[in-house]
């Protein structure tokens, strides 16, 4: 039976590190990095890519659209 594994991008220049998706992350795999954008904020990451479902609820629930998420079926 085919796994689905996802992976998600951050656009860490739109993202102004207000921990949202972390939350909603049910797998645990967001953080907030430990470095900074341009304007200052700490920008949300992929702690553990590997554990992705590709639910999208980060990418849904991200109120400045900063998050893309990809599903890849795995045979």
């Amino acid at each position: 039976m085919a796994r689905i594994r996802g992976a998600i991008v951050v656009d860490a220049e739109r993202c102004k590190g207000c921990g949202v998706c972390t939350v909603s992350c049910s797998q645990q795999v967001i953080i907030l990095g430990k470095e900074v954008n341009s304007k200052g904020y700490y920008f949300a990451e992929a702690a553990f890519p590997g554990k992705c479902t590709g639910c999208a609820n980060c990418g849904i629930i991200c109120p400045d659209g900063a998050i893309k998420v990809y599903r890849v079926k795995e045979e």
